[in-house]
């Protein structure tokens, strides 16, 4: 497997969407992206700003463009603004230094595409990030 399929990204956001509710977490916007960033599948929940999709994508296709989770590229962002408004206005779907964007990995170690989510905190949206990879039985990247 090289990249994600359809069906894969829909349980990826479905389990994202299931840890939110658990959590009781505001409403959540889901992306799931190919290695190369592009968009294979979006959810939007009800009462999600439009702007949404554009942050949740911001924050997986920024992780795949450093190949660091989008908390790290935070982290970057503190100690290197500079660079990372440079990477940021050079890259296709944008960047969102703020945790919620996690590259998603087969069993091997290989990306297979990444998941960005947003709409509660961003220590939040990283944990359904996160809980949606193991629950489709795949690995984050560390």
């Amino acid at each position: 497997m090289h990249r994600l399929n359809l069906a894969q990204a829909n349980t990826l956001i479905e389990a994202a969407l299931a840890k939110g509710a658990e959590l009781g977490l505001k409403p959540l916007t889901v992306t799931i992206h190919d290695p190369g960033g592009y968009l294979i599948a979006c959810q939007r929940q009800d009462g999600a700003s439009n702007m949404r999709v554009k942050l949740a994508g911001g924050k997986a296709a920024g992780a795949l463009a450093l190949g660091v989770s989008s908390r790290t590229i935070g982290d970057m962002a503190v100690d290197r603004p500079h660079f990372i408004a440079a990477v940021d206005t050079m890259s296709e779907g944008g960047m969102v230094p703020a945790a919620g964007g996690v590259i998603i990995c087969d069993g091997s170690g290989t990306v297979v595409g990444a998941i960005g989510v947003t709409g509660d905190t961003s220590d939040n949206d990283e944990a359904c990030a996160l809980a949606a990879i193991e629950a489709a039985g795949l690995r984050a990247k560390n």
